[in-house]
């Protein structure tokens, strides 16, 4: 909960716009099923992808949409 998580969710969503042309919506993605994915996804990624997957858009420039997944990274990350 140091902040890798939100560099790497940044850092995928750069990647999917330059080569997918798509970003992840990151508020259809529900913080205990996604931690619980990363948890899991050392040994089986398919739920990982699954939430990620499910999630994606192609809504790339909706600065809402970046903006919301900014803030969802830091509620990932908050402790409740």
């Amino acid at each position: 909960m140091e902040g890798n998580g939100r560099s790497t969710r940044i850092w995928l969503d750069l990647i999917l716009k330059k080569n997918l042309k798509k970003c992840v919506d990151w508020s259809r993605i529900d913080k205990k099923d996604y931690l619980s994915a990363m948890r899991d996804s050392v040994t089986d990624p398919a739920i990982i992808y699954g939430l990620i997957n499910g999630a994606l858009t192609d809504d790339i420039n909706n600065r809402e949409i970046i903006m919301k997944g900014i803030d969802y990274s830091y509620y990932y990350e908050t402790e409740e």
